[in-house]
């Protein structure tokens, strides 16, 4: 009998119950891998908090971000002047790179000839693959002064009457920065932009051109508003390279720890100062409020894409609510 039943053939594990083992494994997978993003950026977040901590303390966190004086010999330390710089630059970048990014990703997606496309989809896929030092040498001896003779000058006639435009004209300053900055995140913008507009239903298009517009205004009443959302993702992403470059900022913005309304004016940005002053800090209050300026510049980042995602937000409710 014991014979018997141990020549019986044992039962096979069902199908059903080993999807279920790997869907809980992938799923288990999942979050572990979501979780380790979280862990990273909180250790990121903790151990900047405890290298700024003795600067915040000897300071005093309004004192430090509202200060503009940047003197480590005397221990004077104050963000202010960086914050400015990288927002005026990152700005600056968003206005110039954004208009011509668009127009680009619409001439590849929708008028430009089809023998013409592939060597301009290359060369915006090169300008992103060249590495910022070397956009940091060629702004400083071709941007540079091609921005002193002629752009300054030009602004100065057209525009003089602005705060903005005004000032010795140096080539080295806030302008010289976001236009650098421009040619940096113009690629990112401009792929992002394009397979949004790739990914609008052909039917849309169709129809408005059915109901007699022509091609700008199918672009006009139907791409554009369509993709509106979209391309609020593509600056969101150009935005976070233009606050986050270092190098090819350092090179032509002046590195002058100042505020000046104009954009001809030599400034200094937050990666600016950590990273030409890493290196050469001594005392511990100095290496601090290093420290204390990289997680400002984190703050500040977060900041910004979280206001940039939740008008991404409210754009996608618009458009939903209006179709």
């Amino acid at each position: 009998m014991a014979a018997s039943l141990a020549r019986l053939p044992t039962a096979a594990p069902s199908p059903r119950r080993s999807r279920r083992a790997g869907d809980r494994l992938w799923s288990v997978g999942l979050v572990a891998a979501g979780g380790a993003i979280l862990l990273v950026a909180g250790l990121v977040i903790l151990v900047l908090g405890r290298a700024a901590a003795p600067a915040f303390h000897a300071l005093g966190v309004g004192r430090f971000l509202a200060g503009q004086d940047w003197d480590p010999v005397s221990g004077a330390f104050g963000a202010l002047p960086f914050i400015y710089g990288t927002l005026v630059t990152s700005a600056v970048a968003i206005l110039v790179a954004l208009p011509v990014a668009v127009g680009l990703s619409l001439f590849l997606a929708e008028m430009g000839p089809p023998r013409l496309r592939p060597p301009v989809a290359f060369a915006i896929e090169t300008l992103a693959s060249i590495p910022s030092v070397i956009y940091g040498l060629w702004g400083l001896f071709v941007l540079v002064p091609w921005v002193r003779t002629t752009v300054e000058p030009l602004l100065g006639r057209l525009l003089g009457w602005l705060p903005l435009f005004t000032g010795p004209r140096i080539g080295l300053g806030y302008l010289s920065a976001g236009l650098i900055l421009a040619v940096m995140i113009l690629p990112t913008i401009a792929a992002v932009t394009q397979e949004v507009l790739r990914s609008i239903p052909p039917a849309l298009k169709e129809g408005a051109l059915a109901l007699g517009a022509t091609r700008w205004e199918m672009i006009r009443i139907a791409v554009l508003p369509t993709a509106r959302a979209g391309i609020l993702g593509a600056t969101l992403l150009g935005l976070g390279r233009a606050l986050g470059e270092t190098m090819a900022v350092t090179m032509v913005i002046g590195n002058a720890p100042e505020i000046h309304a104009s954009l001809f004016a030599a400034g200094y940005s937050l990666p600016a100062v950590i990273a030409n002053e890493f290196a050469e800090a001594t005392s511990p209050l100095h290496l601090s409020a290093l420290a204390a300026l990289a997680l400002v510049l984190l703050g500040v980042t977060l900041v910004l894409n979280s206001a940039a995602r939740v008008l991404v937000l409210l754009t996608s409710r618009r458009l939903g609510e209006a179709s």
